[in-house]
């Protein structure tokens, strides 16, 4: 078996709920790791503010300054310079505006206008209701990426086209949905 149906097969056999976030988040660690880096650095886990207020799941440095490629055309137009991942191993409850928002406040200045949120399914109608006020407020892009489309990069990965198109596919989704 291939290490790419090994990274599938872990995050499908992996239980949903609070007993397995630890889980969750080192497959999705493992494979956005696998996918983004290079050309992004590897990720700081649970990177915590100076004062320790605030601990971020997942953050991957992006150094691609004038690089010609999605990651560097993402720092220009995003500034994203540390791409914040957040994950949500949600078995019954969905993720929602509360989660949403968390997220926005780990995205500080420094940090620039991105970031993902990978949960198990797609967020509720509050989530998304909140991420474009998020935007049209203060002009910072959240994703929500779920199981399948880890998935769906892997299969990308594995047939040498660039997972971060899925990525730019998604921004570029979100600017033509949002209102």
């Amino acid at each position: 078996m291939n290490e790419i149906q090994v990274l599938i097969d872990r995050l499908r056999n992996c239980p949903s709920g609070v007993t397995a976030w630890r889980d969750y988040e080192q497959i999705c660690i493992e494979i956005l790791t696998l996918l983004f880096v290079p050309p992004l650095v590897a990720p700081r886990i649970q990177a915590r503010t100076y004062s320790g207020t605030d601990r971020r799941d997942a953050v991957f440095p992006n150094r691609n300054i004038n690089a010609r490629n999605n990651w560097g055309h993402l720092l220009e137009e995003l500034n994203a310079r540390m791409v914040l991942v957040e994950f949500k191993n949600y078995d019954t409850e969905e993720v929602g505006k509360n989660e949403t928002n968390q997220t926005r406040n780990y995205m500080t200045e420094p940090m620039g206008n991105l970031a993902m949120v990978c949960s198990r399914r797609i967020p509720d109608n509050g989530a998304h209701i909140k991420r474009n006020t998020i935007y049209s407020a203060e002009g910072k892009v959240i994703l929500f990426l779920t199981d399948e489309h880890l998935i769906e990069m892997l299969h990308m990965h594995e047939r040498g086209a660039d997972p971060s198109d899925l990525i730019m596919d998604m921004v570029e989704t979100f600017y033509l949905q949002h209102e």
